[in-house]
């Protein structure tokens, strides 16, 4: 594939470009800017922070699990690019350096990459902003004093100067297959342009590799150092990008990142957003998608708990055929989802409803951590008693599964402590979860009851956020 981008101002042009190269190795082992540390290698740490630029501004993302053909067209800025032609630091540099915001020093690009893109975008939660760089230091406390001393100070106008950037400019890129032989083999990079090229491509090559935010697939190659025969990048899809609200529905296209999921549902859905917040850090809702988190089919994912609970659709696509499923109906078995190959899915569908959605995931860290299980309760109160309930989980199964004997014991009943309570054994009919370094089998279906509990407690307005307790 043929692609170009701008690189700390610079413009690049490569040719060529294999599938799997990722941005990270790129720039250290071709380019020579090693300032972008490689830590874990999976998008954990934010020590390979680089700041990404197109036509819907700047954001950061991990390079370690960034592919080069998801560039194509945009702009990137490394450590290296953030400072002035001249040497003028950017004043988070100049921050960090009055503020003792560094000490070993390996996580300091990533931090001051995350600080400039947040000052950027005039992001002055500096918290979230800087959620997904790790620090083993510095107890972060000097870095964040250094995120606030930059805040008054006005944008870099070298920065400034990405957004600018003539993308109509850049050439369309593609498979590079200009000039093949009748007899060469077919091209196993792919760019498709909109959701009805995608079908098509699909259908023709069924066991590529669909790779949109590639923050799952990009382990595949860094951790299980998979080669992946055929890939189709989905980025340049803009049609699966597109977020539609009616008065009975909200239908979001595969391809929109979980950032913009996470923004849209803070109006509809604040405790999903909330989880959306904890589930991944700004780099990883960056790059993810609603379409890939739910195609994986993880059994702790933490997107379909949440969105089984509020009766969301799956829209699919096969070629020209399309199907709508109960996103519950989707996961079948563990690894196993009803999705044919060749058909992908398309959107996502969510019926417009009165927020009574209540998500909760409990992970042995807060922020950024897998869960050890996640649940979601969307229940209907009228007249003090259960009138619907739609409850999920992530976690405590080989799928995202719904609790269909809980649901069954508590609706027609008194909305009450003691209704609770006597749902107690439905839990272990719905699941029988497995121990396993997260958590144990007991522990999950104690945790999971607890849930339910809190769910009443919050309703009855007591104080259950471990954020809002105070001695």
């Amino acid at each position: 594939m043929d692609i170009t981008f701008l690189l700390n101002g610079e413009s690049v042009e490569l040719r060529e470009v294999p599938a799997t190269v990722t941005l990270l190795d790129w720039l250290r082992e071709t380019r020579g800017l090693t300032g972008t540390k490689e830590g874990c290698n999976e998008g954990d740490c934010g020590a390979c922070s680089v700041m990404v630029t197109d036509a819907d501004g700047a954001r950061t993302l991990n390079a370690c699990i960034l592919f080069l053909p998801q560039l194509h067209g945009k702009a990137v800025r490394t450590v290296e690019g953030l400072s002035s032609p001249d040497g003028t630091l950017h004043p988070v540099q100049q921050a960090l350096i009055d503020c003792h915001g560094s000490q070993c020093g390996f996580c300091t690009p990533g931090f001051a990459v995350s600080m400039a893109t947040a000052h950027l975008n005039g992001d002055t939660n500096h918290n979230d902003a800087l959620a997904g760089n790790l620090c083993r230091c510095t107890g972060y406390a000097p870095i964040l004093r250094a995120a606030r001393a930059a805040t008054d100070q006005p944008a870099p106008d070298w920065l400034k100067a990405d957004q600018d950037f003539f993308w109509p400019e850049i050439s369309s890129g593609g498979p590079g297959t200009a000039g093949r032989g009748a007899d060469s083999p077919p091209p196993t990079c792919h760019a498709p342009h909109t959701a009805d090229d995608l079908a098509q491509l699909y259908a023709a090559y069924p066991d590529a590799t669909l790779v949109a935010g590639a923050t799952d697939v990009g382990l595949w190659v860094t951790k299980q150092l998979r080669d992946l025969d055929q890939v189709i990048f989905l980025n340049r899809c803009t049609d699966l990008q597109e977020i539609t609200e009616t008065d009975t529905a909200l239908r979001i296209g595969a391809g929109v990142t979980m950032d913009r999921v996470h923004t849209l549902m803070k109006t509809h859905h604040p405790s999903y957003a909330e989880m959306i917040r904890r589930y991944g850090s700004t780099q990883v809702r960056n790059a993810a998608t609603i379409g890939g988190n739910n195609a994986n089919g993880s059994p702790i994912g933490d997107n379909p708990p949440a969105l089984i609970a509020l009766g969301a659709t799956l829209h699919l696509r096969h070629a020209n055929t399309r199907r709508d499923l109960p996103i519950e109906a989707f996961f079948l078995d563990y690894g196993k989802q009803d999705r044919a190959k060749g058909e992908f899915i398309e959107a996502v569908s969510i019926p417009k409803q009165a927020d009574t959605l209540r998500v909760y995931k409990l992970s042995k860290r807060f922020d950024q951590d897998i869960s050890a299980l996640c649940g979601a309760f969307n229940l209907t109160i009228t007249d003090g008693h259960v009138t619907e309930a739609r409850i999920a989980f992530g976690g405590m199964a080989g799928i995202p599964k719904r609790a269909t004997q809980v649901e069954a014991a508590i609706t027609g009943q008194p909305w009450t402590e003691a209704t609770v309570e006597a749902a107690a054994p439905a839990w272990a009919q719905d699941f029988a979860p497995m121990s396993d370094m997260r958590a144990s089998a007991d522990y999950r279906l104690t945790a999971a009851r607890n849930m339910l509990r809190r769910a009443w407690a919050e309703d009855q307005g007591h104080a259950t956020r471990v954020l809002e307790v105070r001695p």
